[in-house]
């Protein structure tokens, strides 16, 4: 199951920092290729406002 980014996203970019396989692209919001996510949970553990969720 991947994850999801919400409506709370800040557009911070510690997200994309994190992601080890460049799953996160940016759009109005970023946005989660899930085919590239691993569902390792490392966008999940950095992201301040709690935006990312499973899917």
């Amino acid at each position: 199951m991947a994850y999801r980014i919400t409506d709370e996203c800040l557009a911070c970019g510690a997200c994309m920092d994190e992601c080890p396989n460049d799953a996160i692209s940016e759009g109005d919001i970023y946005v989660i290729d899930p085919e590239k996510c691993s569902e390792c949970g490392a966008c999940v553990d950095a992201c301040p406002t709690g935006a990312i969720v499973e899917e």
